[in-house]
């Protein structure tokens, strides 16, 4: 479908392909759940298969949608590479269940601990497995932007609010779990670190989805990790994050070398130019016709009614985070005008 103002994006054949082959490989990414009793605080066991995407590298792919009891709160991804002196893991799900299916699934693979945990952002949906890696002795990695959410009264008040509605998976024995190694990295800054045989390259995201973004290039297997910088086959949540920052990452990860790029929601791409120019489109208009309202002295609901939106309305997840994403947007426009 074409957009608005000669605003394009689809999938070419190959990325369709690309799309079609990781669903196929996302049904060997199946969950086995058995309960060892009764307690409502129990949390149930589960099994995960990761998608491998290189000779030594994975990910764990989450369902689509939303966070919820139906789906155990496996919604987002998690990812691992293997080296002869230990493993490097980005994320930790949503879960302590789910972290600790994902030890066990690494461990099937290679008798090498995790030495190495790197998180790409702290939101609750790839953090809240963290204790289950930290226990186990890895070294946890972060912005240190990640700070100041884990001080605040939205850390508190989300772990509270998961431990309702993600009961059992999320429980009064989760807790959130601050980095050993706390990085300062602005937009595109490079931290190295050596393991085994293997160089990993994190990345700085410069504070585009969340405070705190990292991402984590592996050249030795042409695998970027990119967090929820990069979304494929939904409409990206931008609520937290700063949109002309976001169009700065997306241009990083174009220029990573990378053949593959896991997500933070979504299948793996292999089509990376053709999947980024969706995100890239969708952001790009975002901006466009959201500023020339500000510009018209509009206000939101105004705007909001006046924009064509029917080109994105066919994207997973738009109904549930368009607008938000377009008030976000619109507040970060008019902060922008002032300046």
């Amino acid at each position: 479908m074409p957009y608005p103002d000669g605003y394009s994006v689809g999938m070419s054949r190959q990325s369709t392909l690309s799309l079609v082959a990781a669903l196929l490989a996302a049904l060997a990414s199946v969950m086995v759940f058995t309960r060892s009793g009764a307690s409502g605080d129990e949390q149930p066991t589960l099994r995960l298969t990761p998608i491998m995407i290189s000779a030594h590298a994975g990910y764990f792919e989450g369902e689509a949608g939303m966070a919820s009891a139906d789906n155990r709160g496996f919604m987002s991804n998690a990812g691992f590479v293997i080296t002869p002196d230990g493993v490097v893991v980005f994320d930790a799900l949503a879960t302590p269940a789910l972290a600790r299916a994902m030890l066990a699934a690494i461990a099937e693979r290679t008798d090498a601990p995790v030495r190495h945990v790197v998180v790409s952002h702290y939101h609750a949906d790839h953090v809240y497995g963290l204790q289950v890696f930290a226990d186990a002795g890895a070294t946890i990695w972060a912005h240190e932007a990640g700070k100041a959410y884990l001080d605040s009264d939205a850390a508190t008040e989300r772990l509270a609010e998961r431990r309702e509605s993600l009961a059992p998976w999320v429980n009064a024995d989760t807790r959130l779990v601050p980095a050993t190694r706390w990085l300062t990295l602005a937009a595109g800054d490079v931290h190295t670190l050596t393991l085994g045989d293997r160089q990993f390259e994190i990345i700085g995201g410069g504070g585009a989805h969340a405070p705190g973004d990292l991402m984590l290039r592996v050249p030795s297997e042409g695998v970027l990790f990119a967090g929820d910088l990069f979304f494929t086959g939904r409409i990206p949540f931008v609520v937290d994050g700063n949109t002309a920052a976001w169009l700065t990452a997306l241009e990083t990860i174009a220029q990573a070398d990378a053949s593959v790029v896991v997500p933070g929601h979504g299948p793996a791409s292999t089509a990376v130019s053709d999947d980024l120019r969706a995100t890239q489109t969708y952001i790009r208009y975002l901006r466009s016709h959201l500023g020339e309202a500000v510009n018209n002295m509009m206000s939101f609901d105004e705007a909001f009614a006046s924009i064509d939106w029917q080109a994105f309305s066919v994207m997973p997840l738009f109904d549930a985070a368009h607008r938000r994403n377009a008030y976000s947007v619109f507040l970060e426009l008019e902060a922008e005008s002032l300046q």
